[in-house]
């Protein structure tokens, strides 16, 4: 995510409001120290009493135990596969949505949970039967008529059908299904996934995808990963979109509007689509997007193979939203901060954080720390200022800034989660490291890095650990002051 600004305190009404400041005990565990529980209140949806024993099955936990946010996510079951068929409608907002939800257990279920906000569910069925559903806050509770055993595959169908609730941050800014003057976008993090199809909405848990989309023919629809298909018929127009890595779902999206779609192939070979909106007025000569190639080849140079079979970017005029979002091989920019910048971060994301993607949202420093990083290493290779200038001109801002407000590996509240400390700071980490080691061992500790956890997830600790690793001792003075420390470091 990249903002036009500073990314203010996003306290999600309603949905985040009970969530306290998380902090805990010391030690670095997950993705850094041990965070708190669910805050007293929180909804823990289940279907009948706690601990109901059917035919050799319990119910599944209702949250994945993010230490800030207890309720994303759901225990008992990993996802492999979603087949999302959508059908909207720009004129009155309404979308039906069937979500075909390919899992594997990971404990014998009686029932298990998905996240879904708003909404009207119309069915349900696990395995091709019908299956009890119950709703509890954004819980969706399926109780199938047998148990699902540990290891075993299942299916699960939901349909679905309403008016995409968009979840409002504190400062008025939105994320989810956004509408716009003729469509919508979807923006996914962190939550905002679950204002538009079911599922287990926690980036511990990745799968591929199929993304259907039918909308008025004068309009399209555009999605993640390669476009297998488009068919009209009569008035309606229909696209399916393939995502074959793993993906997120906070980096799942779908864009409708009037689009300029620009195709082309990297050197690698990579296909590159581009969905500019046509009603934008931005980029009329081509100047930002006619260095995608350039990017995409210096990216390459800089982190390693690109990680997915599809590239390009969405530009759209989505209202109410200051930030760029690194939507998997397809990064979402508003139209008013489409730019040079914009774009090597968002790309820069395709590696940090949709390939290699956080254990937690603790773990969002490994994110935008290396995205905003790779900002400095652009203008450093193209003319502009060194990393070390960027590095020593935010490090000669005032104690009592912002950048220094909390340690970007231990984020004070789900809040502070894209806050200053997490992305400038954060990036500082990364060049302290580069320092340390020297500029081709760190070339080659990033690349490293990015192919180990290939379609993956990581850590704090992960990252500290491989980096010890390679540099053959420890770099505590570096942990202990710029990404655990308090206040500025010396």
């Amino acid at each position: 995510m990249k903002t036009s600004g500073r990314l203010a305190s996003f306290a999600v009404a309603g949905l985040l409001a009970a969530l306290p400041a998380c902090s805990g005990p010391d030690g670095r565990g997950g993705g850094g120290r041990t965070g708190a529980g669910a805050p007293a209140g929180a909804v823990t949806a289940q279907p009948g009493a706690t601990g109901t024993v059917f035919r050799g099955g319990r119910p599944a936990a209702a949250g994945a135990g993010d230490p800030y946010f207890p309720e994303l996510g759901n225990g008992g079951y990993d996802v492999t596969h979603y087949a999302l068929t959508l059908a909207y409608e720009p004129g009155t907002g309404r979308l039906e949505g069937t979500a075909e939800i390919t899992a594997k257990a990971t404990e014998d279920l009686s029932a298990f949970n998905l996240d879904l906000l708003g909404m009207e569910v119309l069915s349900a069925t696990v395995d091709g039967l019908r299956a009890q559903a119950r709703r509890d806050g954004q819980e969706l509770t399926l109780q199938p008529l047998d148990h699902v055993r540990r290891g075993a595959t299942f299916r699960s169908v939901v349909r679905y059908a309403g008016t995409p609730e968009p979840v409002t941050h504190a400062h008025g800014w939105r994320e989810g299904w956004l509408r716009t003057d003729n469509g919508a976008v979807a923006f996914g993090e962190p939550t905002g996934s679950m204002s538009w199809f079911p599922g287990n909405h926690h980036p511990s848990d990745k799968a591929s995808y199929d993304i259907t989309v039918t909308v008025p023919k004068e309009v399209q629809a555009i999605s993640n990963g390669q476009l297998r298909a488009r068919r009209t018929s009569g008035d309606r127009a229909t696209y399916h979109w393939h995502q074959a890595e793993p993906m997120a779902s906070y980096v799942a999206t779908v864009a409708i509007g009037s689009y300029d779609i620009k195709t082309s192939r990297t050197r690698s070979g990579v296909p590159v689509v581009s969905a500019m909106d046509k009603t934008a007025g931005v980029d009329e000569d081509g100047a930002v997007l006619g260095r995608f190639p350039e990017i995409m080849e210096w990216a390459e140079g800089r982190f390693g193979p690109y990680p997915f079979s599809a590239a390009g970017v969405i530009v759209d005029q989505a209202a109410d939203v200051p930030y760029a979002l690194e939507t998997q091989t397809r990064p979402t920019i508003p139209a008013d901060i489409f730019h040079t910048t914009n774009v090597v971060h968002e790309l820069a994301h395709q590696w940090f954080g949709n390939s290699v993607t956080p254990r937690t949202w603790r773990d969002m420093w490994l994110n935008e720390g290396f995205a905003t990083y790779a900002e400095w290493l652009w203008t450093e290779d193209h003319g502009g200022a060194s990393a070390q200038e960027h590095f020593e001109r935010n490090h000669a801002k005032a104690a009592d800034d912002d950048e220094w407000d909390f340690p970007p590996a231990e984020p004070p509240s789900a809040s502070d989660i894209s806050a200053q400390p997490v992305y400038v700071r954060g990036a500082m980490v990364i060049h302290k490291i580069r320092r340390t080691v020297g500029d081709e061992a760190f070339r080659t500790l990033v690349r490293g890095w990015a192919l180990r956890h290939r379609h993956g997830h990581a850590s704090t600790n992960d990252f500290t650990a491989y980096v010890e690793a390679k540099v053959g001792r420890d770099l505590d003075s570096i942990w202990d002051s710029w990404l655990y420390g308090d206040g500025k470091p010396a």
